[in-house]
C-alpha cells in the first residue's frame, strides 16, 4: 500500500471516530487563516501529511495537487513554465497549503478581471463525513455532468467534507502588464472604473486609497495582456485620469502587498477595531459607515471594500443592513484584539431574503455529506 493509500485511511479513521463520538473535526494545514471564520476549539485534522503535485499539464492549462500541499510551491512551479493562479490568492503566510486556499475560497486584485476561484476548480476528490472517497469533476472545463460539487468546497473552510485532491485551471502570464497610479476622489475613482470597465482595455485591477470624508485619494490601476493592447492604453487611459506609471518593482510590491493586506492602510487595527470586508455592487457609488475610520481601501473597482470601525454587534448590524440595502453583504474579516472572539464573522443567509433558496439547498448539502455533523465547526454558518 502507498504512503498516499495509509494517510488516506488515517484521514478516514480519524473522521469515523470523530463520528462515532460526535465530536467534529476543524480541518487546518498551514494555520496561516486560522483567524478567519468563526473560531472554535475542536480537535485539528491536518492536511500537511497529505502533500505534493499529482500531475501538471502545461499545454492543458491544468495542475492537480494534494491539499496539503504547499501554495508557495505550486506556484514556483507555474511560474517556471511562465503561468499563474490568475486570481492571485492571498497566502497570509509562508505555509500557506493548496487546500486551504481553497477552503478560504479568497482571491486577490485579479479576481475582477479574470472570476473567483471557485471558477477554477475543474474537479476534486474527497472524504465525507461517512469516510467516503468520493471524486468530482475532472481536468477539463467541460467535464461535468450534473452537479458541480467540486465548485462548492471554495469558501467552505472546510464545513463540507475534507478536501484531499483538487485539479485547477492556470493561465498564461500576460504578455506585458504596466501600472499606473493617480488622485482622484472616491465618487470620480468609482465612475472612472466601471466606465474602464465596460470598454475593450486591458485593465486587469484597481485599488483606491482615501478619505471616507471626501477629497482626492490614490488611484492604483493595473493593465495587463498582449502587448500592444497595454502599450496604446498607457497614454489614453493615464491622460484622462492624469496617472503615472509606476516602475515595474513597485508596481510588483504594491499588487503583492495589496493581496496580503501589508500595505499601511490595512495596518494599525485598534484593538476594539474589526476589518470589514464589503462586498458591493459595480453600480454602488460612495457609502457612509457611522464611526468607520476616515481611511478606506477599495478594490475590484469598488466591488471590494474595506473598513476599519467599532467591532461590536451593532456597528455590525449596520454595515450589514447598508450592504444589503445596496444589494451586497459584509463580512467581519479580522477582528482586534479586544473583540469578542464569539461574535459572528459572517453575514448569515438568513439576513438575505434573496437567499431563501439557498439555505434549504446549504442544509440538504451538509445533510447529505455530512449526516453526523463531523465537520460541522460553525466557522462557516
Amino acid at each position: 500500500m502507498s504512503h498516499s493509500n495509509l494517510q488516506v485511511d488515517a484521514f478516514r479513521e480519524q473522521i469515523l471516530n470523530a463520528a462515532k463520538n460526535k465530536t467534529p473535526l476543524s480541518i487546518e494545514g498551514g494555520g496561516t487563516k486560522s483567524w478567519y471564520g468563526n473560531p472554535n476549539n475542536y480537535a485539528k485534522l491536518d492536511t500537511r501529511s497529505y502533500s505534493g503535485i499529482l500531475e501538471y499539464q502545461p499545454e492543458e492549462l491544468v495542475i492537480t495537487a494534494c491539499a496539503g500541499t504547499p501554495l508557495k510551491e505550486i506556484e514556483a512551479v507555474l511560474k517556471e513554465k511562465n503561468q499563474v493562479l490568475a486570481f492571485e490568492p492571498p497566502h497570509f503566510g509562508e505555509n500557506t497549503t493548496f487546500g486551504g486556499a481553497i477552503a478560504a475560497g479568497l482571491a486577490g486584485p485579479g479576481r475582477i478581471t479574470v472570476g473567483n476561484f471557485r471558477d477554477f476548480v475543474l474537479g476534486a476528490r474527497i472524504l465525507d463525513g461517512k469516510g467516503q472517497d468520493l471524486s468530482f469533476g475532472g481536468k477539463v472545463m467541460k467535464n461535468v455532468a450534473g452537479y458541480d460539487v467540486s465548485r462548492l468546497l471554495p469558501g467552505s473552510l472546510g464545513t463540507l467534507s475534507l478536501l484531499l485532491e483538487a485539479s485547477v485551471k492556470v493561465l498564461p502570464k500576460p504578455a506585458a502588464t504596466a501600472t499606473l497610479r493617480c488622485q482622484l476622489s472616491q465618487e470620480k475613482a468609482l465612475k472612472t472604473l466601471n466606465e474602464w470597465a465596460g470598454q475593450p482595455l486591458p485593465l486587469s485591477a484597481s485599488c483606491w486609497i482615501g478619505s471616507a470624508k471626501g477629497g482626492d485619494g490614490e488611484l492604483t490601476f493595473r493593465l495587463a495582456g498582449a502587448a500592444a493592447a497595454v502599450k496604446a492604453a498607457i497614454p489614453l487611459m493615464g491622460s484622462l485620469v492624469n496617472a503615472t506609471e509606476l516602475n515595474e518593482g513597485v508596481a510588483e510590491d504594491f499588487w503583492n502587498n495589496l493581496r496580503e493586506q501589508k500595505i499601511s492602510a490595512f495596518g494599525n487595527l485598534g484593538a476594539d477595531q474589526t476589518l470589514y470586508r464589503v462586498a458591493l455592487p459595480a453600480a454602488c457609488g460612495p457609502i457612509a459607515i457611522s464611526g468607520a475610520n476616515d481611511e478606506i481601501i477599495f478594490e475590484w473597482h469598488g466591488q471590494q471594500r474595506w473598513i476599519k470601525a467599532p467591532g461590536d454587534e451593532a456597528t455590525f448590524a449596520a454595515i450589514k443592513a447598508i450592504a444589503n440595502y445596496h444589494g451586497g453583504h459584509a463580512t467581519r474579516f479580522r477582528q482586534g484584539a479586544n473583540v469578542d472572539p464569539s461574535y459572528q464573522r459572517f453575514t448569515l443567509l438568513t439576513e438575505q431574503a434573496h437567499s431563501k433558496a439557498l439555505e434549504a439547498v446549504q442544509e440538504r448539502l451538509r445533510s447529505a455529506f455530512d449526516p453526523a455533523g463531523v465537520f460541522a465547526t460553525k466557522r462557516l454558518p
